[in-house]
């Protein structure tokens, strides 16, 4: 599971590190050719990157999105909301390796939906990680605190506790 924000910067060509937690679980969770070996290279190891409906990226493991595109092949594609997911999640969706140094290249398309310039932030999210600008990050935080209902924030610890 994915966990924890990471600060780092992308470079002019799109390259950013991957951060090394999120890598670990990346490698150890998710890649069968990779899995069990601690010193294990990076190298290879894929994600898929969209874009997300917030001003951000979402960055799934191969394994994970493979999923979700199972799920929605299930569903109707002439769906109102199934055929807008398929426009604006699925169509974007670009398969990004990890290099021998665990960075990655973020595509051009992908990097100005989520206006990645300079500095960003890794989030891990449990089966997903959100890329944002920092800015974008630290006004999501922002809105999140101002419009979160403690009520309904409560509930749900209240049920994932009981589950």
């Amino acid at each position: 599971m994915f966990r924890g924000v990471f600060e780092h910067q992308i470079d002019a060509k799109g390259r950013t590190s991957f951060p090394v937690k999120l890598r670990e679980t990346l490698v150890g969770s998710y890649d069968d050719r990779l899995s069990g070996h601690p010193t294990a290279s990076p190298q290879g190891a894929s994600l898929i990157v969209t874009t997300a409906l917030d001003p951000c990226l979402h960055c799934y493991p191969v394994k994970e999105w493979e999923h979700f595109e199972q799920a929605l092949s299930r569903r109707n594609p002439m769906e109102p909301g199934v055929k807008s997911l398929l426009r604006l999640y699925v169509a974007s969706a670009q398969e990004i390796q990890l290099d021998k140094l665990g960075r990655v290249l973020i595509p051009p398309s992908l990097r100005a939906h989520a206006g990645l310039e300079k500095d960003l932030v890794w989030a891990g999210m449990v089966k997903v990680i959100e890329l944002w600008s920092k800015d974008g990050w630290s006004k999501a935080q922002d809105e999140a605190r101002h419009e979160a209902d403690s009520a309904d924030v409560m509930r749900v610890l209240t049920e994932l506790r009981s589950s």
